[in-house]
């Protein structure tokens, strides 16, 4: 008899726990980042400090944009809402997230690099935005990422070879910035079940060479050989047209000759 009672006991107990608990990191991580963000066509309006403290109740979120689960913050879609300002360093306290979009809005600033620190992120995407700076390699830290999309931004440098390293990466653009230097054979050679990347992941940076795109070598020949057929092209038009000038000269010359010559011969009498 005793025994079931100290069974009922634990399970009333247990009934008597909340479902989830609010972190308070989370609230920090919104708080601050809506401090960067700045929102002109108000989509936004939910975000307030009361909304803040308690984002989610279970799976259920009361911010626009938020996906919670389990009463944490593991989802930020905040795509193609025009909003402005940079992207906040302490979103790294949102420590559950698992994707972050802010894709399709006009950020500027750099990618910060206390993004690093979520361990938990499996889709990364700014693509579409004005940020800056280089691509940091701590990103490489986030081993389960999944998707890294940094197209049409403003980023330049080259690409750490740190991110080949992940094994897990299925989907990697970073077209349309200005990144210089080599792709890492690490992206560009990925062997086994690795997904591989295309050329299109890399188009629209003037300075990436190296497989899938041309090497290095290649384009500074086909430079040069473009300036080279040019160079070609006006010399050998220069020896022509100096070769045309000096035959009329020596036409014009032999015929002058051989006129002054009758004209003579002309003049002197026979003896």
């Amino acid at each position: 008899m005793g025994l079931w009672t100290f069974i009922l006991l634990c399970v009333l107990t247990c009934a008597g726990l909340p479902f989830s608990t609010q972190d308070p990191n989370d609230e920090q991580c919104l708080t601050q980042l809506s401090l960067s963000i700045q929102d002109p066509d108000e989509n936004l309006k939910n975000w307030t400090k009361t909304t803040f403290s308690n984002p989610c109740q279970g799976f259920t979120s009361y911010l626009q944009g938020a996906t919670c689960n389990n009463g944490r913050i593991y989802k930020l879609s905040l795509s193609n809402l025009s909003l402005k300002g940079t992207i906040s360093p302490h979103l790294s306290n949102c420590t559950n997230l698992q994707s972050l979009d802010l894709s399709s809005n006009s950020f500027t600033g750099q990618i910060p690099l206390s993004l690093s620190s979520l361990l938990n992120l499996a889709v990364m995407n700014l693509s579409s935005n004005r940020l800056t700076g280089t691509i940091p390699p701590q990103i490489s830290f986030c081993a389960y990422l999944n998707v890294i999309d940094l197209h049409d931004n403003y980023l330049y440098g080259e690409i750490p070879q740190q991110i080949g390293n992940l094994a897990r990466l299925s989907v990697f653009d970073v077209s349309n910035n200005r990144l210089v230097g080599p792709i890492p054979a690490s992206l560009g050679n990925r062997t086994g079940n690795m997904a591989r990347f295309n050329a299109s992941s890399y188009l629209g940076n003037k300075g990436l060479y190296g497989y899938p795109l041309a090497p290095l070598r290649e384009r500074g020949l086909s430079i040069l050989s473009i300036v080279g057929i040019g160079l070609g092209s006006g010399l050998l038009s220069l020896v022509i047209s100096f070769s045309a000038v000096c035959m009329w000269l020596r036409v014009t010359d032999q015929k002058m000759a051989s006129e002054q010559e009758g004209k003579i011969s002309h003049i002197m009498p026979d003896y």
